[in-house]
């Protein structure tokens, strides 16, 4: 270390550092990143939705500097269920001129202790704890700290020993996604592992990820959000949530999908647009929901979804996988007759039933880090590569 970096300085957590958010709110404790506007999260009062819109899936801080050690103050919130073994600390991510470099996890922070036999919660406040990650070379550098995507992280202060300065706007393409909790990045290994942030990495694009656990619902104040963000290319996938929350029937679905793009395209009239249905998930291909837990599997310290719906309730309306993706390829088909810039891609050409025979989900509704890996390099090769939907030479 030369005598110019034996100094530590602190650097203001500015809005001008992060990507990937688009709120911040100021709490007693430090800086907290949301996913959702405050204007959509006044609009909706359900727990899981503001527990997952607060974790900052795709969340980085990004800036350039000389240092070669940068410490992160933060207080995650950690969750444990009751009878399950303990999950994993929440990673974060080094990149350094855009290669994952390090990686590292927080101890300390709350803890959101979950009992699913009751649906109770309660919160157990823990201490702030330090990121350090040293060795960084010694030359100027762009250096960017992904978030955990599965662990709500305040920001409480960032240092290092030379000085840090924003990075200007990248003329890469903004791509901004809506998913479900496989979106956000359910059971991959850490935040650039999930599937969205490896195809972004890839194509390469600046990902806006509004993968939101349990919450991909069609919801009109995640439109208006997605509406008024700023984004050259724009991915929806759309279904899984729906079947296992049993949220809606048929005859809303094909409405509902509707008034989405709508007002997506209330923002972005001629952006590239494209829907993806929802890969292959054995328990609901034909199954309606809703989903349950599997108290057999919790009993025995593991993580199980089971579908509790009746197949022949289809016939009444119910949804399932299967219809979900016949309904979404025909309303793309016929909307695309009048929007040239919207497409569709099958999500079984991401995941389908050989690959589930291959990389089977693990608790039978969220892919592994491997599969997490296959579609992230499946959704580079069909949507950003070659004549892909949003591929350069396309556009």
């Amino acid at each position: 270390m030369t005598s110019t970096q034996n100094t530590w300085t602190s650097a203001p957590i500015t809005p001008e550092l992060l990507r990937g958010a688009l709120d911040l709110e100021r709490t007693e404790r430090g800086l907290l990143p949301h996913r959702l506007p405050a204007r959509a999260r006044a609009q909706c009062a359900d727990p899981q939705l503001a527990m997952v819109e607060a974790q900052p899936s795709g969340v980085r801080l990004v800036f350039r500097t000389r240092a070669t050690a940068v410490e992160l103050d933060t207080l995650p919130t950690k969750r444990a269920y009751v009878g399950a073994p303990p999950r994993p600390d929440g990673v974060y991510d080094l990149l350094i001129d855009h290669r994952l470099t390090d990686q590292a996890v927080v101890t300390g922070g709350d803890t959101l202790v979950i009992d699913l036999a009751t649906g109770t919660a309660e919160n157990r406040p823990g201490p702030v704890g330090t990121l350090s990650f040293t060795g960084l070379p010694e030359r100027a550098k762009q250096v960017e700290i992904w978030l955990p995507h599965n662990e709500t992280t305040q920001l409480v202060a960032l240092r290092s020993n030379a000085p840090i300065e924003p990075v200007p706007n990248s003329d890469r393409r903004v791509w901004l996604h809506h998913g479900s909790s496989i979106s956000q990045g359910s059971d991959a290994a850490s935040p650039t592992g999930t599937w969205p942030a490896r195809a972004a990495i890839l194509a390469p694009v600046e990902l806006v990820n509004l993968g939101l656990g349990g919450s991909a619902l069609l919801d009109p104040f995640t439109a208006r959000a997605m509406r008024d963000t700023p984004a050259d290319l724009i991915s929806v996938k759309i279904g899984i949530n729906l079947v296992n929350t049993d949220l809606m029937r048929l005859r809303a679905f094909g409405p509902a999908v509707h008034g989405f793009l709508d007002t997506v395209r209330e923002g972005h009239p001629t952006t590239p647009l494209l829907v993806v249905s929802p890969l292959h998930c054995a328990i609901h291909e034909d199954t309606p929901g809703p989903a349950a837990f599997d108290t057999g599997a919790l009993s025995t310290g593991q993580l199980r979804f089971r579908a509790t719906g009746n197949p022949a309730e289809r016939a009444a309306g119910k949804l399932t996988l299967s219809v979900i993706r016949e309904e979404l390829a025909r309303i793309v088909r016929e909307r695309a007759a009048h929007d040239p810039n919207l497409g569709y891609l099958d999500g079984l050409d991401l995941y389908g039933e050989a690959d589930a025979a291959e990389l089977p989900l693990p608790d039978q509704l969220h892919p592994d880090a491997a599969t997490h890996q296959r579609i992230g390099d499946r959704f580079a090769d069909l949507v950003f590569g070659g004549d892909g939907f949003f591929a350069v030479e396309r556009a």
